[in-house]
């Protein structure tokens, strides 16, 4: 109800009880509903996005998701890599969205990462994923003294000689997901005209993380021919 008009997220929507999967399903078929303890049918007008890190496919083959519900939901599907997967420029962006909201929420310097410490973060695979990097980066912008966060403050928080004992994702895979990606954001930026600000609000990235990805395509693009 209070969504009415905008946009609803469901977190973990593999998570969700049968029986309450079944009165989602019948919102987003019927656009009603009906308030707890109350008989009275309303009607709603909301966007629905759900997430989870689960193969829903086969949680419906296992009984534990509704076919019907999964293909309701399953209209514009969008895979999100983890980290480990993503090209520095996503980190940097992260780095900086990160450290700036920590500075503006405690009141603090904003905290600038040399670039010796940038590329050590970029050449991690981040097990954690973002809450990792997010943590991380809270806890260097409020215990490093003075505005930059040099290459040694980082190796204090993560060990690389473990993570290059972890088992690399394979090669075939990254292309995989890249091509994947590029191919969601080129037909996303068709359907607005080229527009990136709308773009790049559909896809759920920052405008300036479009623009480095777009601007490195072109230059790949440019140094092929």
């Amino acid at each position: 109800e209070l969504a009415a008009g905008g946009t609803l997220l469901l977190d973990d929507i593999s998570e969700m009880d049968l029986k309450l999967q079944a009165k989602l399903l019948r919102v987003l078929q019927e656009r009603e509903y009906e308030r707890v303890g109350s008989s009275l049918t309303r009607q709603v007008d909301v966007r629905i996005i759900t997430t989870t890190n689960r193969e829903l496919e086969s949680w419906v083959q296992e009984g534990k998701f509704r076919e019907d519900l999964y293909y309701r939901l399953n209209v514009v599907p969008v895979q999100v890599p983890p980290l480990r997967q993503r090209s520095g420029d996503d980190i940097e962006s992260l780095c900086e969205y990160f450290l700036r909201r920590t500075s503006e929420r405690e009141g603090m310097a904003l905290k600038m990462l040399s670039r010796s410490a940038l590329d050590l973060l970029k050449q991690y695979s981040w097990p954690g994923n973002v809450r990792e990097l997010e943590n991380i980066m809270e806890r260097l912008s409020i215990l490093t003294v003075g505005e930059n966060i040099s290459v040694e403050a980082i190796q204090n928080w993560i060990d690389l000689d473990l993570d290059q004992k972890r088992t690399p994702l394979a090669e075939k895979e990254c292309v995989k997901i890249a091509e994947m990606e590029r191919e969601l954001i080129e037909k996303t930026l068709k359907k607005f005209d080229g527009h990136r600000q709308k773009t790049a609000e559909a896809l759920g990235i920052g405008l300036r993380t479009l623009g480095m990805k777009l601007k490195r395509w072109r230059t790949e693009q440019s140094t092929t021919v």
